[in-house]
Parts: structure tokens; sequence; C-alpha cells
């Protein structure tokens, strides 16, 4: 009876949900969250300027916080931006995890340059994933990665931007969106 018992507990165990990467996230020294995960606060929209603190969504529900992370809803159309309050000019390191549809074709701006999330453009993720992006600005070169390889290389302009987020086509989850200055 007795070794019944441990077998049951242990497929109990065994069947138990495991947690998530968001679950075991764990900010790294040095690192800012721009992204709460509970509403949108620290953000504003790109167009008319409105902030979003404390708010949940923004643009009719185009994003939307849900359970901790941001998500663009293509089913709510209109090309939109939002945008952090902080804006970034030195050295900076930003970091995030996204999940992709298999439409997903959406972009990020920090300091006049454009980085697609698109399966054409970055192609070691796959679609319903959770993948980790990263953009670090040092001087005027700008270098991004997914999953850890390099993406590309780009120029990026000198001055004070914020880091945008556009929702254009298919649906996208960001979470976990930090940021270290001084790299």
């Amino acid at each position: 009876m007795r070794s019944l018992s441990c077998g049951l507990i242990l497929t109990v165990l065994l069947a138990a949900p495991r947690p998530t990467l968001a679950d075991d996230f764990k900010l790294e020294p040095g690192y800012t969250l721009l992204f709460n995960g509970k509403d949108l606060s620290g953000w504003k929209e790109k167009t008319g300027g409105a902030s979003l603190d404390g708010k949940t969504e923004a643009y009719k529900g185009r994003f939307k916080v849900v359970d901790g992370v941001l998500v663009i809803d293509p089913k709510v159309k209109n090309d939109v931006r939002i945008e952090t309050q902080k804006k970034f000019a030195g050295d900076v390191h930003i970091k995030f995890d996204f999940k992709p549809d298999a439409k997903c074709n959406n972009d990020l701006f920090l300091r006049g340059t454009k980085y697609d999330i698109v399966k054409g453009a970055i192609k070691n993720f796959k679609e319903g994933e959770w993948h980790q992006f990263e953009i670090i600005l040092k001087g005027d070169k700008a270098e991004y990665k997914c999953n850890g390889v390099p993406v590309g290389t780009r120029n990026a302009k000198a001055g004070a931007t914020p880091f945008e987020v556009r929702a254009e086509f298919g649906a996208i989850e960001l979470r976990n969106i930090r940021y270290k200055e001084g790299e």
C-alpha cells in the first residue's frame, strides 16, 4: 500500500503544471523594468501623447495587458505605437521576451532605428513560442539579437528618444521588458 501511495504522489507531482519562464523571471542586477506587467504606467500613446499611467489598454484595445503580458491584438485594427515616457540618449541594453503568431510583423524603434519582428527578418524564432530579444546600443552602433544569436548591426542616431512598440500586423505578446543604461 505504501508503494502505491508513493507512486500516486509522484504521479501527481510530475503531472502538476510547471512554472513558465515568466514565473522564473528574476530581474538582473542593474536592470530596470520598463513594463511592470500590471498596467501601462511609464508609457504613453505616440499619437497625441496621452499618458497610459494606470491603464491596462491603449488605442481601444490594440495594446492590452493580460496576465502580466503586453498583448498586441490583431482583431483591433490600426497601425499605432506606444512609447516609453523615458527617453534614451546614451548606451543602453534593452531586453524582453516575445511570442509571435504566424502573421506577426510588428516593429520596435529606438534612436532612429527600426527593428522588425517578422519571420523573414529574424530567422531563429518559431510562432507560438517565447523568445528573447535584445537591443544593445553603444555609441552610434546598435546590435540586436534573438535568443542570443546576432541578427544585425545598424547605425543609431544621436539624441534622446523613447523606446517604441508598433502594432502593425499579426499578434505578438511581450513581457519582462527591461533596460540597463551605460553598458
